[in-house]
């Protein structure tokens, strides 16, 4: 680490320090050749991946903009923003651990879809008209089957 007062690369850690969440760390310096002390912080810099749109374009992942969609979808429907906001850091969590630099927005569709299915049905249903751009009643009713089919693995309810 490089002087901030006399430019000298030989700096020594004095005194290092975590913040309460751990993510975060402060170190303390001192200058070996003019002896001055400064404060440095190191934090994690994770890069998401840049989306790749339908046409082509690049533009970089905006957490505001998955957050804004997933909330129009579930519009009036009762679900807490914890589960909000548990459901879009699922889906940064699997970008991130994905690796890509890029990586295309029908895939990121995708991983909303999931999280709108698990998290509330007519939410699923709203978004996927809008992305899948249905066009007729029986696309409609198509994905409305899927969401009120049984889960597999249970048995049928006895008439008893």
């Amino acid at each position: 680490m490089r002087c901030p007062f006399c430019s000298a690369e030989n700096t020594q850690v004095t005194d290092t320090r975590e913040n309460e969440d751990g993510d975060i760390v402060r170190r303390r310096r001192r200058c070996l050749s003019c002896d001055k002390r400064f404060t440095t912080y190191e934090r994690i810099d994770l890069k998401m991946p840049q989306v790749v749109k339908r046409n082509g374009n690049r533009v970089d992942f905006s957490h505001d903009k998955l957050l804004g969609s997933i909330s129009l979808a579930l519009r009036k429907r009762p679900v807490p923003a914890e589960g909000i906001e548990a459901a879009v850091d699922r889906i940064e969590a699997k970008l991130l651990a994905s690796g890509e630099r890029e990586i295309p927005s029908e895939q990121i569709g995708e991983l909303v879809m999931r999280e709108l299915k698990k998290l509330d049905k007519v939410a699923y249903i709203r978004f996927a008209s809008v992305y899948r751009a249905f066009e007729d009643v029986n696309e409609f009713s198509a994905v409305i089957r899927e969401v009120s089919a049984r889960p597999r693995g249970r048995p049928p309810r006895s008439a008893g």
